[in-house]
């Protein structure tokens, strides 16, 4: 057969939409491009007439088709819709000139050809066509809305000439480009205005390469449209996850409000305020105490883009009185948020009657405004509102709406919180520092054995307040006694455990028991202490160094229980660290602790400190303690100035643990203000140990002493004699009182008691009581001495 189907078969190859229809109309061939245009297979139709395939008058098809060689018919499709299709058939001639076949084209008709242009002039979001050299071809309807200017004006010029020189732009020439040079798609994300208007938009441009036929890429086209909606979404999701590590970073009423005033600055505002009520900013519990003009609040923290805050009308830390008509008043009172703005009755007349708040305005060249009152409510209680302005411009017109309500009610939520959190740290810290401050020595009379001065600092730490302590407690015999402890934890239980202990060791001190058995007693009552704490946590742990100076001998006993060394500072201005045993802490029981002596030359500087002052996190004990010395090497003047000096040295701005620091220089007394003798246990020396008191007291000039003295001495020997055996020894000493102490082989300690009527003895120690200022009794070596202390007579 020949026939001119040589071409016929390209097409066919080529995809196109082709049939074979024999001379009875019935379909003999069918091309992969038709089975793709009608969703028919070969199978589906080979051998059925192709007449089924029109719809209406089909041998009206057939005349027109065979007269004009094409026509324009309803083509049923597989799926049962109806298309129109334009036809063209081409006859396929027999060996002997006759038309044996037809071959029939198929193609969508000319309208439907044209839908893509149409659907790309009219697509609802900006698209255009860009040459590879960034030059406009081709921009849809909403394109040219968006730039302000038919597609006329851009065809053909370079992308720059036609914007602004911004960074935006630029951003968006170099995506053109890229796309150019991998020949991949981008994405392209902007914020900026269009030229045909003055609000700011969020863009985001999807830009893809075009190639022809032959694959070669030949432009760059694009759409962009307005996700200012979406963006408005994530920059809210972005405040609220930024929020969670910027507000509360400290537990402080003051900073917890500036962080809130400076996240929403200006991202949601244009200015922000935060009043609270007056007993928050002091710790205490909320007490909203409505006025009869209105509601009380003080400014907490206020921001705004300019630098001084110049919009502000209430300075930081002044009160305000706010109407109850006034948003921040009925929010406050409300609980719930007030959304207003300008023309609104109630705030123009707030801020008319406010002669601050009308001046800013009258100040302003745009005074239209956005505003709303959030109430701080934490635990449900009110703590305070906060206030947000927005100045409406052309550039930014929109009010807050609801979803800026809603916003700004999670973040003033979470700032409630932090702000109660730090109010109740606030509260729980004042009163653990108060209460720790009443423990501490104020002033310390009745000694002269040493001169000393003291620092204490709490942590500035969230931890809170902990549980250092120091005391210089007089003891007999012009002995003193230095003590330095500290608590394990912060905060009021801290405290009051360290009061606790603070007032056993007075008591402990009373009894005049040596250092290492002191702390032993100590250690016993913090067992029981621990035993019956209530709190669950089962156990106290504490460190406390206890240190005895008696300046008659100039020897000082120090015993440790887990407590850091103390430092000792020579006349000459060499620094020692003390070595003293480190028995265990007080509360774990059953272990012994030892008592290191040592003399101490008078002028020596003993500093006692708890573990806050030298070790912190960059720092080891032994760094810290090398720091000290370093800090007190050389003579020492001063106390209170070495005191300083040690602080400045070795504490940063904000120590994180509490400080505790004493130094104690040591005096001593003279031969001359002392007498002591050795007696034996034959009681007619008694008369013979007046006789040396009396002449004692004479060379001191103390006659006016004698007579209780004689007595306090007979009584004291002889019960010495009679009780307690040698060796027996008799101390005077004279110093701002005067002492006398009688010293036996008997560890059994004197007990005042009652004599009757007829008794011979028991009256002895009554009178040395009735006689003298104080009198008692203290370990000493193998046995005890008994002590009376009396005022000195008045000089002349």
């Amino acid at each position: 057969m020949v026939t001119k189907g040589s071409g016929a078969s390209r097409a066919a190859t080529a995809g196109e939409a082709m049939a074979v229809v024999d001379a009875h109309g019935l379909v003999v061939g069918w091309s992969e491009g038709a089975r793709r245009l009608t969703g028919y297979t070969a199978g589906d139709v080979t051998g059925k007439p192709a007449a089924d395939l029109v719809d209406g008058d089909a041998a009206a098809v057939r005349r027109t088709l065979l007269a004009h060689r094409d026509a324009v018919v309803d083509l049923r499709y597989r799926d049962g819709r109806l298309q129109k299709v334009a036809l063209r058939i081409c006859p396929l001639w027999g060996g002997e000139g006759e038309q044996r076949r037809f071959v029939v084209q198929a193609a969508p008709e000319r309208t439907e050809r044209g839908l893509g242009e149409l659907a790309f002039a009219q697509a609802s979001m900006s698209m255009s066509v860009f040459d590879t050299g960034q030059r406009y071809l081709r921009m849809n309807d909403w394109a040219c809305q968006v730039m302000g200017q038919p597609e006329e004006e851009f065809r053909h010029q370079y992308f720059p000439d036609t914007v602004e020189d911004a960074e935006h732009s630029q951003g968006f020439l170099r995506h053109l480009e890229i796309v150019v040079e991998t020949g991949r798609p981008v994405r392209y994300e902007s914020w900026t205005r269009s030229p045909s208007g003055r609000r700011m938009h969020a863009w985001t441009s999807e830009m893809w390469p075009v190639r022809d036929g032959s694959g070669r890429l030949i432009g760059t086209a694009l759409a962009a449209f307005d996700s200012s909606e979406q963006f408005a979404a994530r920059q809210r999701l972005a405040l609220l996850n930024e929020a969670a590590g910027s507000i509360g970073t400290r537990l402080d009423v003051v900073q917890t409000a500036r962080e809130l005033a400076e996240l929403v600055v200006p991202r949601l505002a244009d200015f922000a305020s935060v009043d609270l009520l007056e007993s928050v900013l002091r710790g205490e519990e909320p007490e909203m105490n409505p006025l009869d003009g209105g509601v009380r609040l003080s400014r907490a923290a206020h921001q705004s883009p300019t630098p001084g805050v110049p919009e502000a009308a209430i300075p930081l830390g002044s009160a305000d009185v706010y109407p109850p008509s006034s948003p921040p008043a009925r929010a406050l009172l409300t609980g719930e948020p007030v959304l207003t703005g300008t023309g609104d009755g109630s705030l123009d007349e707030w801020f008319a009657r406010h002669g601050a708040r009308s001046s800013k305005l009258r100040e302003a060249e745009d005074n239209v405004l956005s505003l709303m009152a959030v109430p701080l409510v934490a635990r449900g209680t009110t703590l305070g509102v906060a206030v947000f302005v927005r100045l409406l411009t052309p550039e930014h017109p929109d009010a807050f709406d609801m979803e800026d309500v809603s916003l700004a009610q999670e973040l003033c939520s979470r700032a409630a919180v932090c702000v109660d959190n730090a109010r109740r740290y606030t509260k729980e810290r004042t009163t653990a520092l108060a209460l720790q401050r009443s423990l501490l020595p104020k002033t310390v009379a009745g000694q002269a054995a040493v001169e000393f001065a003291s620092r204490y600092l709490p942590a500035l730490s969230q931890a809170g307040v902990g549980g250092d302590w120091f005391d210089v407690i007089p003891l007999s015999g012009t002995r003193v006694a230095l003590v330095v402890g500290d608590v394990v934890g912060h905060g009021i239980h801290a405290s009051v455990t360290m009061g606790r202990l603070r007032t056993a060791v007075w008591a402990l001190a009373d009894v005049d028991l040596p250092p290492d058995e002191l702390l032993t007693h100590l250690d016993d009552l913090v067992e029981h202490l621990a035993a019956g704490d209530g709190t669950g946590e089962g156990e106290i742990g504490a460190t406390c160094l206890y240190a005895v100076y008696d300046p008659v001998d100039r020897s000082c006993t120090i015993a440790s229980a887990g407590h850091v060394p103390p430092v000792v500072v020579r006349p000459d201005g060499g620094v020692e660290v003390v070595e003293v045993v480190a028995g265990p802490m007080l509360g774990v029981g059953g272990l012994p602790f030892e008592a290191t002596e040592m003399a101490l030359p008078e002028g020596s500087v003993l500093a006692l400190y708890t573990d806050g002052l030298v070790e912190a996190r960059d720092r080891d004990v032994d760094t810290g303690t090398a720091a000290l010395c370093a800090a007190l090497q050389g003579p020492v003047g001063s106390l209170e100035s070495a005191c300083d000096t040690v602080l400045k040295a070795l504490l940063p701005e904000t120590p994180g643990d509490d400080v505790a620091l004493l130094l104690a220089r040591t005096r001593a007394l003279d031969a001359e203000q002392v007498a002591v003798w050795n007696l034996t246990d034959d009681p007619a020396l008694v008369a013979n140990a007046r006789k040396l008191a009396t002449d004692q007291l004479t060379r001191w000039g103390l006659e006016e002493a004698v007579f209780v003295t004689e007595l306090v001495v007979s009584e004291l020997v002889t019960n010495a004699i009679r009780y307690g055996g040698a060796p027996i020894q008799l101390r005077l000493i004279r110093d701002r009182a005067l002492i006398c102490e009688v010293s036996d082989a008997s560890s059994t300690s004197p007990h005042l008691r009652r004599a009757r009527s007829f008794d011979e003895g028991g009256r002895g120690l009554l009178l040395v009581a009735q006689l003298t200022d104080r009198w008692g009794s203290r370990p000493s070596g193998a046995g005890k001495t008994i002590w009376a202390e009396q005022a000195l007579p008045p000089s002349p």
